[in-house]
């Protein structure tokens, strides 16, 4: 065993959920805390998979384990993305409860906090039993968790499968928002589906937590997070983790020389789009963003996943070549903050919204399944920054129409406009002494187990 795990006074085990884009989030925040906790060392409990393609190295006081997957022998993925979702939570909470006990023998010190996934209920009865604290970590926005917190009160006043049109309007700062916005599993779907139900069980178990740490900014939406403290013990956002200095200084890849194709162009004038790590647009919305792209005048860097010599228009690239680039993996990030890039089209997942904010580019969103409709109802109505494409759907014409709104209009310089003002509330956040790095401090107290703070270990 390393030094480092010998002379530890502190040994904290981490469950992360391991699909899209919360495992990595969560081990940003488990190395932000390693540096403020000299004397911690941390156990990362994720699948195989997630941990080969979530760890970048080897971390000094951070070791990863590995969990059942759940996945039957000689499983073949047919494309369904839910699929391994579900087999995953049939093992769960055993698949970590076993391994735990491995854990703790070879780190050689019984576990004295743990922090998980929000999503994980079973943290709370894990820490109950071993007597520790039990942190969560919500990777999504404010407004996912505030909806899933007051689905009752939602299904009072809105019903169970009602009107997709009616506003929230009896929520504060909702007004904006329809039941049609809202995560499937809350007034629609099939409530006793996986995360339905596992969401269900969360936001049981939260109250319980000695506090819920988020991936946001308070100043990005300040109402929601006001009310959000009411009903916590404690709630803080200590984002964006993507300006936090030891979690955003891992050297970039771009090995596809984005950035160098980006300095030839002009000013706010690329269209970038991604539309994350799990989603592939249906083929007739690849036809019809394609169209768009061809006809309209604007340069595009397109981050796609699949490929597009098969699953793109015949002859697309060859037309495109002079104005377009596409590559199966950008340094997103970094291609935001580039000063050629003037539109960001996106599933409008949690992570994407704030690359986009501290890259001040303005969004056109179409999304998919969990919060990316409520995502992208309040980029559009509640802070401006973005438009949602007509009818939900990548349409030849919504398309256009949304990139030249975005990029030749009055209302595009205001979105552009309202995102730099984000952009500087998001700087200001994690600047000393700023709401993210004080909720940070007080976050870190709270796993130094400090009595003052409202946990006695019993």
């Amino acid at each position: 065993m390393e030094e480092v795990y010998k002379n530890a006074s502190k040994h904290i085990a981490v469950m992360a959920f391991p699909f899209g884009t919360h495992a990595a989030p969560l081990l940003n925040l488990i190395r932000w805390l390693s540096d403020a906790c000299p004397d911690a060392v941390f156990s990362f409990l994720s699948t195989q998979q997630s941990n080969g393609s979530t760890f970048p190295m080897k971390l000094e006081k951070v070791k990863p384990f590995n969990v059942r997957d759940g996945l039957p022998e000689g499983y073949v993925f047919r494309g369904n993305p839910h699929e391994p979702v579900e087999y995953f939570l049939q093992a769960v909470p055993g698949n970590f409860t076993e391994v735990l006990d491995e854990v703790v023998a070879e780190i050689g010190k019984q576990v004295d906090c743990l922090i998980t996934d929000a999503f994980y209920s079973f943290g709370a009865d894990i820490a109950d039993e071993l007597n520790v604290p039990w942190m969560a970590f919500w990777t999504a926005g404010p407004r996912a968790l505030f909806v899933h917190v007051e689905t009752d009160l939602i299904r009072q006043h809105v019903g169970n499968n009602g009107p997709q049109d009616k506003a929230l309007d009896f929520l504060s700062d909702f007004s904006g928002i329809r039941v049609a916005d809202l995560p499937a599993g809350i007034t629609s779907g099939d409530f006793n589906d996986a995360i339905p139900a596992l969401l269900h069980k969360t936001r049981l178990a939260l109250p319980r937590a000695a506090a819920i740490a988020a991936n946001s900014y308070e100043d990005l939406d300040n109402t929601i997070f006001n009310m959000l403290k009411l009903r916590f013990k404690m709630y803080l956002n200590v984002g964006p983790f993507n300006l936090v200095s030891t979690v955003s200084s891992v050297t970039v890849d771009d090995s596809h020389s984005c950035l160098d194709w980006l300095s030839k162009c002009e000013h706010a004038s690329v269209v970038y789009i991604s539309f994350g790590s799990v989603i592939t647009p249906p083929p007739h919305e690849l036809q019809a963003l394609c169209e768009a792209l061809e006809e309209s005048e604007f340069p595009f860097l397109w981050s796609y996943r699949g490929s597009p010599e098969k699953q793109l228009p015949p002859g697309f690239l060859e037309r495109t070549s002079s104005k377009g680039k596409i590559v199966p993996w950008a340094p997103q990030q970094k291609i935001l903050e580039h000063p050629s890039v003037g539109a960001f089209v996106s599933h409008g997942g949690w992570n994407s919204i704030l690359e986009s904010i501290v890259g001040g580019v303005p969004m056109i969103l179409r999304p998919f399944f969990g919060d990316q409709g409520l995502n992208t109802r309040t980029v559009e109505t509640v802070w401006g920054f973005g438009l949602g494409l007509e009818g939900g759907t990548l349409t030849k014409e919504g398309v256009m129409k949304a990139l030249k709104t975005t990029l030749c209009s009055e209302q595009g310089k205001k979105m552009k406009e309202k995102i730099g003002v984000q952009k500087e509330l998001a700087y200001n956040a994690v600047k000393p002494n700023g709401s993210s790095v004080e909720n940070f401090k007080t976050l870190v107290e709270v796993l130094s187990n400090k009595p003052t703070l409202g946990y006695v270990k019993s």
